[in-house]
């Protein structure tokens, strides 16, 4: 979750609006941005034509969407009056969101002067002016918030402490009297669901995903309308791998959340996110249907086709994303989607040749590394897969996983010493990893073709006694193979059919017309007229 305050600041406390005319007129379109009902906010403000604190509230919405040039409109349309402290914080806000430093500190300063330093209320707006803005420097901010904490005697002001902690929270180290303000902030006034909310932010960017549970939550009992926080919780289960909570959350925050665009795309990314792709195609398609140039949603109907299997649908809609995004907004997971994309349409090279600059764009990228493994795999070019799971694995990302697909590729290239010892890797790590013994015995398989050595035997047993004990179920094919190998073994290599029969019997117990198995039992019995053939030795192909 990417966490900026100072769009995420909102119109809290009255007590900050300057004059109280100036808060009546606009309390109910506080509210719906402090909601992030910004249509909604916008409409009920615009209605009150060119009044002084409608301007002044349109401004602070637009600043909060990250729209600098509409906000300095609407903070400029409040009339500049020498004598009013209210319109000199519009103006220095004004120059604020324009970058005009030097010209927002003249006109701060002038309204402390003109209230005399002792108006709390002025000194807690310009402390939300900086705490709102991109403004990195928060030594000038600070001292407002002193003069406001000083003005107010030492009384901690819930509207304040909250500008406070967005201010600290500018500094890399500022984490701490950030929770500190936010903590003042809901001691000072118990039913602010923002304070709440502040923390439970501060404590997900801090990985304390208890903490900002609890204090998601508190906002939530203390107004069940607040929407950011229920987006907010959700996001915050996502990132801790709780993807059904995530996904309930998020869909408790639609039925609060304002019905726009921007919103039906936040729930079609997080349907994408959840893996719940058709799903997230049918509101993908929703606001294409009103958008249909929104640049993520065309990104993600291309991925979400791939993941649905509609691969010719998902190239042309690959197509037309790359068609459209500008250069500087094509991610490298947009090429690893179009190279599997393309090498699963037959075009392997095309696919190889876009993770291949991918790589050579972010060559630390082990991910990268494994898709471009996967595609030389896909185009039987065992070396150069190797090549790039050896470099993902040598630079200390790899895991069991890793040892498997780098097996796997050794053994399709007929390394199957180098295959074994990493699959022995796997076993020893895991030892009820069932597939793991399946893997050793049959490159030992093909270690040991004629199986006069039987070096397979140990590994096919001990696949029998594993599986058994799991989930017979699961491994019926598996079970079958082993048994089978077991029972040639016994009555090709070794001649003994007695030791051989068991197995025979018990391939035909999970497949009765298996013709192998039929034959050897009837051949063993004394029931077949024809002897039958050894089996060739050749491992099975992997499933």
């Amino acid at each position: 979750m990417k966490f900026k305050p100072w769009k995420l600041s909102l119109l809290v406390a009255l007590s900050v609006s300057g004059s109280a005319a100036f808060a009546q007129n606009t309390t109910s379109a506080q509210k719906s941005i402090e909601l992030e009902r910004y249509n909604e906010a916008r409409a009920a403000l615009l209605k009150q034509g060119q009044a002084a604190d409608a301007s002044f509230q349109l401004g602070r919405l637009y600043q909060m969407r990250a729209m600098p040039d509409s906000a300095a409109y609407y903070f400029n349309r409040v009339p500049l009056n020498p004598k009013d402290a209210t319109s000199l914080v519009a103006a220095g806000r004004a120059a604020l969101a324009q970058g005009k430093m030097a010209e927002a500190e003249i006109q701060f300063d002038n309204a402390v002067k003109i209230s005399k330093g002792k108006d709390a209320k002025v000194l807690t707006m310009i402390a939300q002016a900086y705490a709102e803005s991109d403004v990195k420097d928060v030594t000038k901010a600070l001292s407002y918030i002193d003069a406001a904490q000083k003005a107010n005697k030492g009384k901690d002001d819930a509207a304040l402490m909250i500008a406070r902690g967005d201010v600290y929270l500018k500094q890399e180290t500022g984490g701490g009297e950030a929770m500190s303000s936010y903590e003042r902030a809901s001691l000072a006034n118990p039913n602010d669901a923002l304070s709440y909310y502040r923390k439970g932010q501060l404590n997900v960017r801090s990985r304390n995903y208890n903490e900002a549970r609890t204090s998601f939550e508190k906002a939530l009992s203390l107004d069940p309308s607040y929407a950011p926080a229920q987006r907010d919780l959700a996001e915050m289960y996502f990132y801790a791998g709780k993807y059904d909570e995530a996904l309930s959350g998020f869909q408790k925050y639609m039925t609060t959340a304002e019905k726009t665009p921007d919103t039906d795309a936040k729930y079609a990314s997080f349907l994408f996110l959840t893996k719940k792709y058709p799903e997230a195609l049918v509101e993908i398609d929703k606001v294409l249907a009103r958008d249909a140039d929104n640049l993520t949603m065309n990104r993600l109907r291309a991925y979400s086709l791939y993941e649905t299997g509609k691969n010719d649908e998902a190239i042309v809609a690959m197509d037309k994303f790359m068609k459209m995004a500008p250069a500087g907004k094509v991610l490298k997971e947009d090429n690893v989607y179009y190279a599997k994309m393309l090498s699963k349409s037959g075009k392997g090279e095309q696919g190889i040749a876009l993770l291949e600059k991918a790589v050579a764009a972010d060559p630390t990228n082990v991910d990268l590394r494994k898709d471009l493994a996967n595609a030389y795999m896909s185009k039987k070019d065992y070396p150069n897969a190797i090549k790039q799971f050896q470099i993902r694995m040598k630079d200390g990302k790899g895991d069991l996983a890793d040892n498997v697909l780098l097996a796997r590729a050794y053994e399709s290239n007929k390394q199957f010493s180098q295959a074994d010892s990493l699959y022995n890797v796997v076993i020893v790590a895991r030892p009820t990893y069932v597939p793991g013994y399946q893997m050793r015995a049959r490159v030992n398989s093909n270690l040991d073709p004629t199986s006069k050595l039987g070096t397979a035997k140990p590994f096919y047993e001990k696949y029998i006694e594993v599986a058994s004990a799991n989930d017979p179920s699961k491994y019926k094919d598996g079970l079958i193979e082993a048994n089978n190998y077991l029972g040639s073994y016994y009555l090709f290599t070794k001649s003994d059919k007695a030791a051989a029969l068991p197995y025979y019997q018990q391939v035909l117990a999970l497949d009765p017309g298996n013709k192998d198995a039929t034959i050897a039992v009837n051949e063993i019995t004394g029931k077949n007229k024809v002897a039958p053939k050894a089996p060739a030795k050749k491992a099975p192909a992997r499933k």
